[in-house]
């Protein structure tokens, strides 16, 4: 499954896979794939600077790389407490009522409430690219577009490709005139923040957009035959992100959760803004339900609903209650329905691709008889 990007990265196969979690993307590194580790999650650095020496050790001197989430455009100057005191009172009470509502116990005095959505600011995230840029990592790729100029000209200061998501041609094109080097072609059946145009259109559509630049084809990929349609719409490999949520070495910190996964069918997911402000396909729960109600107040814009909700979505996962607990996730969640390992995931993805070639191939052969 080589492409010429995938040679010019060192890669055997062209899978590309975005994870939170160091120990599936070092192992999708060993599998032959190029392992992208999130780094949204980090508001320390030096907890990514644990990870990524972990990462170094795991690895083996094969390539990986970082995902971070931020802004195009510079916001300086703005705390985290100035951004919490910009949240209305209704909408913390709508949480109060909702967690109430489903008996979910409050954290143990002194408890941090776990992650916080606060890499979209500013100075978390070039915190996170100082430290990462002390790592020799093979690509930075940004979920929420193209990065500020001085970013992109720092990472190829350091021989580091950059990659930015786009969910429309125009986007592509964005990227592109920005000096971006992989544009992920992201369609609407994607986990997580994603735009309003499928895969089988929005694939092409950016490739034709951005030539010669290379693309990945992302959402909906779960499956070997599915890379090879992406990468005959003409993708130079695929992004894929879901899929390794059930992997064993996968670390989601609840049983109840992997098993909604492993249950959930492709038309249990919804697009929904109750996370962080932006559109997000997850699973549909009690929370996404509650939020998108017209009768509720609305969601906030990014950041102000990541930071409201916080406390509430570690306590839901926390004490695990199973009507409100979900996860980002895509439409691919269908085929989610065993856990396996990264290497075994790899295997299937490669056999079902070598399946689909070898039947175009005897289409096309009878086709010329």
């Amino acid at each position: 499954m080589k492409t010429e990007l995938s040679r010019t990265l060192g890669i055997e196969h062209a899978i590309f896979g975005f994870t939170p979690f160091p120990a599936v993307a070092a192992a999708l590194t060993r599998a032959g794939g190029f392992g992208v580790l999130g780094a949204v999650r980090y508001t320390a650095p030096e907890d990514l600077a644990r990870d990524l020496d972990w990462m170094q050790e795991h690895t083996g001197g094969l390539p990986y790389g970082l995902d971070v989430v931020m802004p195009a455009k510079k916001v300086e100057g703005v705390s985290e407490a100035e951004v919490e005191a910009m949240i209305p009172e209704g909408h913390r009470a709508f949480v109060r009522a909702t967690l109430a509502k489903h008996g979910v116990p409050e954290l143990a005095e002194g408890e941090a409430s776990g992650w916080r959505i606060t890499g979209w600011m500013e100075q978390v995230a070039r915190n996170q690219l100082d430290v990462a840029f002390d790592y020799p990592i093979k690509l930075l790729a940004n979920a929420l577009g193209s990065p500020p100029p001085d970013v992109v000209a720092r990472a190829h200061d350091h021989g580091v490709l950059v990659a930015a998501l786009a969910g429309s041609a125009r986007h592509a094109r964005h990227h592109a005139e920005a000096g971006i080097d992989i544009v992920v072609a992201q369609g609407y059946e994607a986990g997580g923040h994603t735009g309003e145009i499928a895969s089988m259109v929005l694939t092409p559509e950016v490739v034709d957009a951005v030539s010669p630049l290379p693309v990945l084809a992302a959402g909906g990929i779960g499956s070997g035959e599915q890379i090879a349609a992406g990468l005959a719409l003409g993708a130079q490999g695929v992004w894929l992100g879901s899929i390794w949520l059930t992997t064993t070495e996968a670390d989601l910190h609840s049983r109840a959760l992997t098993a909604k996964l492993l249950a959930a069918g492709s038309g249990d997911t919804v697009r929904s803004r109750a996370l962080t402000g932006k559109p997000a396909r997850q699973l549909r729960t009690g929370w996404t339900d509650a939020w998108d109600d017209p009768a509720g107040p609305g969601t906030l814009p990014m950041p102000l609903q990541g930071l409201l909700v916080a406390e509430a979505v570690s306590r839901i996962q926390k004490y695990e209650i199973d009507p409100l607990l979900g996860t980002p996730v895509g439409q691919i969640v269908g085929r989610m329905n065993a856990e396996r390992s990264v290497q075994q995931v790899v295997d299937e993805l490669t056999r079902g691709f070598e399946k689909a070639v070898d039947r175009i191939n005897r289409i096309a052969g009878r086709s010329d008889s």
